[in-house]
């Protein structure tokens, strides 16, 4: 059973350009850099690891209608708070981001209500960072 205690993640991603990677994750994002080698880079994703390995095949295997919006499939990112969205979404607008979704209100006056956003990394690996209007219907079931 896993610990009551909240435990950090590690994610392993694709990327095919690890200078890409270094400029979007560290700077475009501003994740701090960890260890690294030829290959591969750490990186600190608001206390998780994130590692980057140099690989061809990553990228969007499909999608799925969500809310009107075609969420593409794999993706992952962080759960923020109000403001931290906002911040992050102002500071991926400021550095010329193509969002594949928009920021926008998801599920408007319902539960789970929740601001969301979804981009590409320079590899194609999708990233969805996400806001709750209430953190209590972050698995919410109705």
């Amino acid at each position: 059973m896993i610990s009551a205690t909240r435990p950090r993640f590690h994610l392993a991603i694709p990327v095919d350009d690890l200078d890409q990677a270094a400029h979007f994750y560290g700077e475009v994002l501003g994740c701090p850099r960890g260890r690294s080698d030829t290959t591969w880079i750490d990186w600190d994703l608001a206390g998780h690891q994130l590692v980057t390995h140099l690989h061809a095949g990553a990228g969007v295997a499909a999608t799925n209608p969500v809310d009107d919006h075609d969420v593409p499939v794999p993706h992952f990112g962080l759960l923020l708070d109000v403001g931290d969205f906002a911040r992050l979404a102002d500071r991926l607008r400021a550095a010329g981001t193509d969002f594949v979704i928009e920021p926008y209100l998801r599920f408007e006056g319902q539960p789970g209500e929740q601001w969301t956003m979804f981009l590409l990394d320079p590899a194609g690996n999708a990233l969805e960072f996400k806001a709750f209007a209430d953190d209590q219907q972050v698995f919410a079931t109705t």
